[in-house]
């Protein structure tokens, strides 16, 4: 398997640069950003290149710039799979709601439509397409613009949505979406959630704006209390529009045993 360092050369050498031309790209841009760790020596671009030395972060910035190179390839030549943060981010329990700033490092292998063999109007068991696409986020599988688009993570004990969403759900949010609906839904299920950010954390419920007030509203199964908010210590990030989530009827049946009610909260 060859090392980072031989790739680098080869990609120096097929770019026609000679070790003085990497150099002075390499000032160029340490120059433009104010800051010398950007810039390579002859020196130390020989070290990368024949001994193994490991880049720092701002060198592996100027390599990339320099040679046209993707960010989160290199780093994969390093031994580093940026393109895996995200499904082991998934992997740390964490307790409480939070939004998940992560984005996709990695160009996705897309099927040809000749094997699109599935209609998506049923439900599909998707391992097998999984394996034929390669990797790709919700956001690949939605089909929606992620520039406005988030993802948030429900906390593992965050029970207040349940059972419309599981702690630990994986929630798509659109930012695009940030005033709160009054009317226009017929069921719990039609009724739009909202994530918000509060000072202390994040949120996921239901809610309603009234004289200056944001009232969160957990589901009735949480057994918990709505919190009454000033609206000024409220920022709605978005409406939470995709979800994934793992079903465990034993975790199920375990927070109807444990969940307690709580008090308003009107700071």
């Amino acid at each position: 398997m060859d090392r980072a360092g031989d790739k680098l050369k080869r990609l120096r050498e097929k770019l026609g640069l000679t070790y003085r031309d990497v150099e002075r790209a390499s000032q160029q841009i340490a120059k433009r950003r104010n800051n010398d760790e950007f810039a390579i020596a002859l020196s130390r671009l020989a070290d990368i290149e024949h001994k193994g030395t490991v880049p720092t972060i701002y060198r592996l910035y100027t390599l990339c710039a320099v040679y046209r190179l993707d960010f989160c390839e290199l780093l994969s030549w390093y031994g580093v799979p940026a393109d895996a943060m995200a499904a082991d981010s998934l992997q740390i329990a964490l307790p409480r709601t939070h939004t998940v700033n992560l984005q996709p490092c990695s160009t996705v292998p897309v099927p040809q439509p000749s094997d699109l063999e599935f209609d998506t109007g049923r439900t599909t068991f998707l391992n097998h397409l999984i394996r034929r696409w390669g990797r790709a986020g919700l956001g690949m599988l939605s089909g929606l613009d992620l520039k406005q688009h988030r993802y948030g993570l429900i906390g593992t004990e965050d029970w207040s949505m349940y059972p419309v969403l599981q702690p630990g759900s994986l929630v798509l949010i659109d930012e695009g979406r940030r005033k709160v609906a009054s009317h226009g839904w017929n069921s719990e299920i039609d009724r739009p959630i909202y994530f918000l950010e509060l000072r202390d954390g994040f949120r996921c419920g239901w809610c309603a704006v009234a004289d200056g007030k944001m009232i969160l509203q957990a589901h009735p199964a949480s057994q918990q209390a709505p919190e009454i908010l000033p609206l000024v210590n409220v920022d709605v990030v978005g409406q939470v529009t995709g979800v994934a989530m793992i079903l465990e009827g034993r975790r199920r049946r375990a927070v109807r045993s444990s969940t307690t009610a709580t008090e308003p909260r009107d700071p």
